[in-house]
């Protein structure tokens, strides 16, 4: 009943129209930043009056629309020239809006990673979804079902690492309508990592009860190699390229024993090492099949499209000097930016700012003091830097005393790390022309779902 794996369509996108509906919103206290004066308005409304940054309150996390653009193309046209497929994370800004920009760029589908956030996509009309993730919660596994018989032009892939998620898997299907059946890919893990199975011989034995399933179907072999290491030393570079290679070998293993259904997707890659996936497996994009069954290599890469300016500014192959730039091709830019307020100078060179772990991401490195904001943008005295979040202040540090540096009131601007904690603390995100500008218009709002 549901459509087999064939990947028809070359085009995939979401419901416009209900993305553009988001706009129709009202505003009011429950959208953080944004001043009084535009509550009751709708977001389309309140755009229309053309506000500038500095008429919100502070704190307030932005997004950088001349960046946002440039990621896009950087890593469409960087997947393109590789032979791999984009299936971006949408996990990272759970932002419907910013979901079609990467389809309109040429993505293959989103990946999500839990079943809700799936049925959140397929909400606003997305009709490919990679759900990086095991699907076994009984609710989420009748949605699928029904919305698979539902409609049969929607492909949803799951994953699964362990016999006894396929039989689990299976119970909660029996109830679903006949012929349904959910497309599924073996999730290969390493030692020490998260998900997935730790050795080749217990992933044949998961395909193995795959194939004998009448109510999944075997679609390929998932995995994520930013679990087993967080760095580039020649440790975690070797770390990540054997387990690729694992990989490619259960991949071709599963093509010689015919447990495919028609095609086969393989799919690896955070945002640290897409360079690695790219050099272990695309060799093995096969569209055509014509060295055995067709497969689709799909990159999984999310922080992409925001990118940062803490651990993916210093892991990613795609920034400036990187290892996968070569000749006139543009890096990767960091879309966002944190603003704040100096609200106390209790000290000499303390200034307290009123954004904390409440506003700002801090699990993969604390803000970094950028410029103090304003009609006459200025620099941060010498040493500046964050040395603590509280749950809504953060503590601005440097060497001397100089009362002028940063007096209350003033606004600085903070870089970033990890977009992932950065979008999920915010339900409505300022777009704005120019992070660099000294007076950054906002040209949009991007509506989150977490």
């Amino acid at each position: 009943m549901n459509r087999p794996i064939g990947f028809g369509r070359s085009v995939v996108a979401l419901d416009n129209d209900v993305v553009a509906a988001l706009h129709d919103r009202r505003l009011g206290a429950e959208h953080k930043s944004l001043p009084p004066t535009a509550w009751g308005l709708t977001v389309r409304e309140y755009l229309a009056t053309a506000p500038y940054l500095d008429q919100l309150q502070t704190p307030v996390l932005t997004v950088d629309r001349s960046a946002v653009d440039s990621n896009l193309a950087v890593m469409a046209q960087w997947a393109a020239a590789h032979g791999v497929r984009l299936a971006p994370h949408g996990k990272t800004t759970m932002s419907p809006q910013l979901w079609g920009e990467q389809l309109v760029a040429g993505s293959w589908g989103i990946t999500l990673a839990t079943g809700w956030q799936a049925q959140v996509g397929r909400c606003f009309g997305l009709d490919r979804i990679m759900l990086a993730n095991a699907l076994v919660d009984p609710a989420g596994l009748t949605w699928a079902a029904a919305e698979l018989a539902r409609d049969p032009d929607f492909e949803l892939y799951s994953w699964v690492d362990g016999v006894g998620t396929v039989r689990e898997m299976e119970r909660h299907l029996r109830s679903a309508p006949a012929g349904v059946r959910l497309s599924v890919l073996v999730e290969l893990g390493g030692p020490h990592g998260r998900t997935g199975a730790r050795t080749l011989t217990e992933a044949h034995e998961i395909a193995d009860a795959i194939h004998e399933s009448d109510r999944l179907i075997l679609a390929g072999v998932g995995g994520y190699e930013g679990a087993l290491a967080h760095d580039r030393t020649p440790e975690g570079l070797a770390a990540v390229r054997h387990y690729l290679d694992e990989m490619g070998v259960l991949h071709k293993e599963l093509v010689a024993r015919g447990r495919y259904a028609g095609r086969a997707i393989i799919t690896a890659g955070g945002s640290a090492y897409p360079d690695l996936v790219v050099e272990r497996l695309a060799g093995l994009a096969d569209e055509q099949g014509a060295h055995g069954v067709p497969t689709t290599v799909l990159l999984r890469s999310g922080a992409y499209v925001i990118h940062d300016d803490g651990f993916y500014s210093g892991i990613s192959p795609l920034t400036a000097g990187g290892a996968s730039l070569t000749g006139d091709a543009r890096p990767l830019r960091s879309a966002m930016h944190g603003w704040a307020r100096c609200v106390s100078r209790p000290e000499p060179g303390l200034a307290l700012l009123d954004a904390g772990k409440r506003d700002l991401p801090f699990d993969e490195g604390l803000p970094v003091p950028q410029l103090v904001a304003g009609p006459a943008v200025k620099p941060l005295p010498e040493g500046a830097t964050v040395t603590k979040l509280n749950d809504q202040h953060a503590f601005l540090r440097w060497n001397g005393g100089d009362a002028e540096s940063v007096p209350a009131g003033a606004v600085v601007r903070l870089g970033l790390s990890h977009p992932c904690t950065a979008f999920d603390k915010w339900r409505l995100i300022p777009v704005i022309d120019d992070a660099g500008a000294e007076r950054p218009r906002i040209v949009d709002f991007l509506h989150t779902f977490f």
